[in-house]
């Protein structure tokens, strides 16, 4: 039987709650705003920070909240570490990158000048990559949750992730294309979007090699929300599907404006496709949509029902979940990358970043939520080679498939 993974209600509450001040967690409750404490104040008394960086506004502010709740709700799983015989508690230092790579660096400072030992985050691989220099500078160990472009990590011995990378899930994606009998497809690329082109950019290789034909191959920049030119060239094209991983705001925008054009064709995108808003603001235009996430619900029972008793606990986190107890796969990746944090501060023993570092490159005790043992590469990537195949039918998530591809 088909799990159904997400039904949600996107509500005007929930939007104010998204527009909250940068050092606020997703429930409401303070956050650090201390001022520059500088890395000799890791640990204040039996207290230690973990920033998180996520954009809580801006055009990725839905996303980040709802990963916020993830970072949250493992924090209230294990809310201590013990470092030298001594147990700290985690203070977690909530900052809004606003979804703007300039804000990002802003941002990133400042959890560095809080003092933080590790950092989480986050959502958007843009933000992340222009904030990893200077976590690298500080020697502050950073573990992105769902930051998928290859560059985040690249290059870069201090930034971490718990996610599959973009080569993997625009791989994945081709195949199914290919497999589904689509020969000849449109690609829609958000130019400037590191996320979207790099996945256009692996999902075109691989769809190619694979004897498929990219018919139309069409681009648009950042905040536009007029898409019936390109559309019209799509249906012109008369291909029958279309591979368009773009943020998920601009997803209601080219589904009911296809629509309106009449174009009927199979939607295929990415990770960031599954959010509520898709299936609340393109309604009946977004069935038949095809995406790849990183869990579905069912997937693991112990972090399912821990996940839904501690949401439906408390009314505001209920409400910045989109007033649903629905797990979304972004969430299972921040539990995770908060559970990695915790087990290499205990491997190392230590609250010193590099001693973090270390200890992050030879990790292999934390089980994650799905995948078994999290393991880094080379380059600081997890080792992970499955994905969940979801698709949109009845105005609601469900579950199709689980992939594993093999290099």
């Amino acid at each position: 039987m088909k799990k159904k993974v997400l039904s949600i209600v996107l509500t005007a509450a929930m939007m104010a709650n998204v527009l909250a001040g940068c050092s606020t967690s997703p429930t409401g409750s303070s956050g650090s705003d201390s001022g520059a404490a500088g890395t000799d104040s890791a640990a204040e008394g039996s207290t230690i920070k973990i920033g998180v960086f996520e954009p809580k506004t801006g055009e990725n502010g839905s996303g980040g909240t709802q990963e916020e709740l993830g970072i949250e709700y493992a924090n209230s799983v294990r809310p201590t570490v013990t470092v030298g015989g001594t147990e700290y508690t985690i203070e977690l230092d909530w900052q809004d990158n606003q979804s703007d790579k300039t804000v990002a660096a802003t941002a990133a400072q400042k959890l560095i000048s809080d003092g933080c030992v590790g950092v989480i985050g986050g959502y958007g691989s843009g933000t992340c990559i222009a904030a990893g220099s200077y976590f690298a500078d500080a020697k502050i160990p950073a573990i992105g949750t769902t930051c998928t472009n290859t560059n985040v990590t690249l290059g870069n011995d201090y930034y971490f992730r718990v996610c599959y990378l973009d080569p993997f899930q625009g791989t994945v994606m081709a195949d199914w294309a290919i497999d589904q009998g689509y020969t000849e497809i449109a690609t829609i690329d958000n130019i400037g979007n590191e996320y979207t082109s790099g996945l256009v950019q692996t999902f075109t290789a691989e769809y190619e090699a694979k004897g498929g034909k990219i018919v139309a191959a069409e681009t648009f920049q950042t905040n536009e929300s007029d898409f019936k030119a390109i559309l019209t060239n799509i249906k012109a094209s008369g291909v029958k599907a279309v591979f368009a991983p773009t943020d998920y705001l601009y997803a209601p925008l080219l589904l009911n404006q296809a629509a309106d054009l009449g174009l009927d064709v199979q939607w295929i995108a990415g990770d960031t496709w599954n959010n509520p808003v898709i299936t609340e603001d393109a309604g009946d235009n977004a069935e038949g949509v095809v995406i790849d996430c990183f869990y579905a619900e069912g997937g693991n029972e112990e972090f399912d029902a821990g996940f839904k008793e501690w949401i439906n606990a408390d009314s505001s986190r209920l409400e910045a979940n989109l007033n649903s107890d629905t797990i979304i796969g972004n969430q299972a990746m921040c539990y995770d990358a908060y559970m990695v944090m915790l087990d290499a501060i205990e491997a190392a023993d230590s609250l010193e970043g590099e001693a973090i570092q270390a200890a992050l490159k030879d990790i292999n005790v934390t089980e994650g939520v799905v995948g078994g043992a999290v393991k880094f590469d080379e380059n600081g990537d997890a080792e992970k080679n499955t994905t969940f195949i979801l698709k949109v039918e009845g105005g609601e998530f469900t579950y199709v498939d689980s992939v594993t591809h093999e290099e």
